[in-house]
């Protein structure tokens, strides 16, 4: 480059010969005086190595000579001043480039370098060539950086030294020099030649931004040339940048990059993948010209859990769509992986049933711990502390923990951590993997928001936690199309303790999804859910092996679906656990519940084990509307004595009360007892009685009695002792036998023959 050639612009100053008035012997300032007609100075037309020249008498401690023309100075222009001197007689002064820079409005620069190398002369006659290179820019080989305040010049030398000395010099040239600063590819302005410094120290923001500005109008790419830049500011950056150096900010200063908006700029710009990311999600949040952050298939080698809301700073609350995709996040060991566990006396008043008062060292109790102790049920987090008042907000009440005792607080560590939001909304994962390699849980999100949405992503191997809502901010939470791989697939399924994803708020979506070898697939707490197309598996190499839940519904009247899943060596267990007072009162029993069109398998599993569990946590519950229809229930190597079951491990259900139950179209191999409701039974009574008595009982689902016939139909003829023709109707009674299983179907006479018999164990609505 060469601005005389490029813009027409012209550095030479006049020879001497030309005239001396507009040759100053102050800064070549309006006003300062000049050396036309000076007795200290002389034109000498020709010598044996000028061809003209100024000859000048140094009379005083510095003397100056400086052109008092306006030499532009350009950002990213380089100029190199050149004079060659010679002593003439008396003392041999020093001798150097000199300069005095302007500003706007004729405004002296001041604090910047205005002279070059002094070079000492040594002998008569000798010729000396005196130079120096002034830039806005600080770079090797300028010796007077002057930043982008400076926008011209007035260039001379000063000779320095004794007194008494005759010199002469040749006409002072001024020349473009910035091809010297450039490499072969010229498509970029560097942030050098703006006035950054890249000494670490000096905060670079104004210059950045200033080369920024002339790389986008200019079409440019901006480049940040070898270094360490403080920005001490919020930047923006319009240009494409590219990195040879690198960036420090601090925390709650933003790099925003509109061009490349990308983890491979950010990380070359931090140096360093994991802060890179940590920036780039913070101009995520903090700027509207983009929605994704694009990981451009990187992995982000993860030494420390990622508080994302630290990283961010500034923001305690977001709503606005935001997505991150198409990256791993690998865990590398180390001490910050290991929980924290606090163990702690608080009270528990179930009339306040998501709070613990009087909590003893409740300061190291972080948020986001799960709590364990007595009477506390699966996935009861922390979700807020409030220290001055000793209180801790729960994710969920306390079945059974009224009164004062010592709690477990275990904290887990989680890769992407989003519990420092008070609220995250229209957070999604896209094309993701969570690479927790037995060392570290997957994500932790908010603690309240809505619709975070995971997709078409892996949570591999996590330590203890795949996703953990710690509050509502699983509100429509979307799980879609993602692999969950558990870390213990070695292990007894009984003996595993980590959980795929748990959620607490209603309307949550879990579809398409394949998780293996975890304790628990998930645990639903909220209504309107939905769960579908799913696989998750959860067996061992045991004989008779014992089975968990890979589903927990967790809540009574809970308006869910289950449906087109693939169910495999695990149960769907319904609880209400969450419940302050978990015995039946005002609020509704279990019900509203789908089961749907799955597929259930199970391999040496114990004959006991069943699929469909329902455990009530407190007494009085019953059914009041399940629909279990369409599936398939199939164990493999040996059978199991049916696919239902009640845990009285607290409660049973009250039986007099189920209504409006569906168990029917289901497919049974390998299983002892097969169940419906209503039941079909055909009953062949070859002794006439008045009393046939019917037993449904072991169809009916959990236990239930036989409450009602919806109808009785003769197959051919009722008959008597002497198989006389009987044509009397019968009537029937329920709840019959110690176990009230049984119908009983009363004649007028005794009768003998077959009926098709339709039995109910609930009343339908």
């Amino acid at each position: 480059m060469n601005k005389a050639i490029t813009d027409g612009l012209v550095f030479m100053p006049p020879a001497f010969e030309n005239g001396l008035d507009v040759w100053s012997a102050g800064d070549g300032t309006p006003g300062s005086p000049t050396y036309d007609g000076s007795p200290n100075a002389a034109l000498v037309p020709a010598d044996q190595d000028f061809a003209g020249s100024l000859e000048l008498l140094k009379s005083t401690n510095t003397v100056k000579l400086r052109y008092t023309g306006d030499t532009t100075i350009l950002p990213g222009c380089y100029l190199r001043i050149r004079a060659r001197v010679k002593a003439m007689s008396g003392n041999l002064p020093a001798v150097r480039i000199a300069a005095w820079a302007g500003a706007a409005g004729g405004a002296h620069v001041s604090g910047v370098v205005e002279t070059g190398p002094s070079v000492q002369l040594v002998a008569y006659g000798k010729v000396e060539t005196i130079e120096a290179i002034v830039g806005t820019g600080t770079r090797s080989g300028v010796d007077m950086s002057w930043g982008t305040a400076a926008i011209f010049g007035h260039f001379g030398i000063d000779l320095t030294g004794p007194n008494g000395g005759v010199v002469r010099i040749d006409d002072i040239e001024i020349e473009d020099v910035t091809s010297v600063f450039l490499r072969d590819m010229m498509d970029w302005v560097d942030v050098r030649d703006y006035g950054a410094t890249g000494d670490g120290v000096t905060n670079d923001a104004i210059a950045f931004e200033a080369a920024d500005a002339a790389a986008a109008a200019t079409g440019r790419t901006l480049l940040v040339s070898s270094g360490i830049y403080r920005l001490d500011a919020d930047v923006t950056l319009e240009a494409k940048a590219r990195f040879e150096g690198t960036v420090t900010m601090p925390v709650n200063r933003r790099l925003s990059m509109t061009r490349n908006f990308d983890l491979a700029t950010y990380a070359a710009a931090f140096g360093d993948e994991e802060l890179g990311f940590k920036k780039a999600f913070q101009a995520l949040l903090n700027w509207a010209d983009h929605d994704s952050l694009d990981l451009g298939g990187r992995r982000i080698e993860v030494t420390a859990p990622i508080d994302m809301q630290a990283a961010v700073d500034n923001k305690t609350t977001f709503a606005t769509r935001r997505v991150i995709r198409n990256g791993q996040f690998n865990v590398i060991d180390g001490p910050a992986w290991a929980p924290t566990v606090v163990t702690s006396q608080a009270s528990y008043n179930p009339a306040s049933e998501l709070v613990l008062t009087n909590v003893v060292n409740i300061a190291n109790i972080p948020v986001g711990s799960l709590v364990t102790g007595t009477g506390v049920g699966r996935e009861v987090y922390v979700n807020a502390v409030n220290v001055g008042a000793g209180t801790l907000t729960l994710s969920q009440p306390l079945y059974g923990a009224a009164g004062t005792q010592n709690y477990t607080f275990t904290r887990f560590k989680y890769v992407l951590d989003f519990s420092g939001f008070a609220s995250l909304a229209k957070m999604t994962l896209d094309d993701i993997e969570v690479q927790c390699n037995g060392i570290a849980s997957g994500i932790m999100l908010a603690p309240s928001g809505l619709i975070f949405h995971l997709r078409d992503s892996h949570i591999t191997r996590p330590k203890n936690r795949g996703i953990t809502s710690i509050g509502t901010g699983c509100q429509g939470m979307l799980i879609d199309r993602c692999n969950f791989q558990s870390d213990e697939s070695g292990l007894r399924s009984q003996d595993r303790i980590s959980i795929a994803f748990n959620a607490n708020a209603n309307d949550v979506k879990v579809r398409d999804n394949r998780a293996i070898h975890f304790r628990h697939f998930g645990l639903l707490a909220g209504n309107g859910n939905l769960v579908v197309g799913n696989h998750w598996f959860q067996g061992d190499d045991e004989v008779d092996g014992l089975r968990l839940a890979g589903l927990i519904i967790a809540g009574t009247d809970v308006k869910t679906t289950i449906t087109g899943n693939y169910i495999d060596n695990s149960s769907i267990e319904w609880t209400n656990e969450y419940e302050s007072d978990p015995s039946f009162g005002t609020q509704f029993s279990f019900g509203g519940l789908t089961i749907t069109g799955n597929t259930f398998t199970a391999s040496d599993v114990a004959p006991w084990f069943a699929f469909i569990v329902v455990k009530p946590y407190g007494a009085g519950h019953f059914l009041q509307g399940f629909n279990l229809s369409g599936n398939v229930f199939k164990p493999i190597s040996g059978n199991i004595d049916r696919i239902d079951k009640v845990d009285t491990t607290f409660a049973t259900l009250q039986y007099n009360r189920m209504r409006n139950i569906t168990v029917e179209a289901n497919s049974f191999t390998s299983v002892t007892q097969p169940i419906a409701n209503p039941v079909y039974l055909q009953h062949d009574q070859a002794t006439a009685s008045t009393v046939w008595t019917v037993s449904p009982g072991a169809y009916l689902p959990f236990g239930g009695w036989a409450r009602n016939v919806e109808s009785v139909v003769a197959e051919g003829k009722i008959t008597g002792p002497a198989n006389e023709y009987r044509t009397d109707m019968p009537y029937v009674e329920v709840e019959q036998g110690a176990l009230k299983q049984d119908v009983t179907v009363n004649w007028a006479a005794a009768s003998k023959g077959r009926i098709q018999i339709r039995v109910r164990m609930d009343n339908p609505d």
